[in-house]
């Protein structure tokens, strides 16, 4: 099982950006799904998060400006970014909880992607 996550790049403050993460392999069902950050010298951090069902869950400093959600027939989640700061910039990797055709239980991290917030 695979996550593949793209979107990122340099972006003015201000502005938005949408994030995309597409699970593939052997997959019987992708269950939770989330957006995590490592700033520089930073640990990394949760996002966003978001059970098969719809239920989210944010970082306090993200709240309001950014959406998590996804479709479930394309085992995909998204993460809309919107007034983004400086204090954005990160890569962002994305996160999920799947079962296999094996009937295992796996978590899967994607690459990476980096969001750049800058003038």
């Amino acid at each position: 099982v695979q996550l593949q996550a793209s979107g990122g790049g340099l972006v003015q403050p201000g502005n938005s950006l949408r994030l995309s993460c597409v699970a593939s392999g052997s997959i019987f069902i992708v269950n939770d799904m989330g957006w995590y950050r490592q700033a520089p010298g930073k640990q990394r951090e949760l996002v966003a998060a978001i059970t098969r069902s719809g239920s989210t869950n944010y970082a306090d400093t993200v709240k309001g400006r950014v959406t998590i959600s996804r479709d479930n027939a394309e085992n995909t989640v998204y993460l809309q970014m919107n007034s983004l700061k400086p204090d954005d910039t990160a890569v962002y990797y994305c996160n999920a909880k799947v079962i296999n055709k094996n009937i295992r239980s796996l978590e899967v991290w994607g690459q990476g992607t980096l969001v750049t917030v800058s003038s």
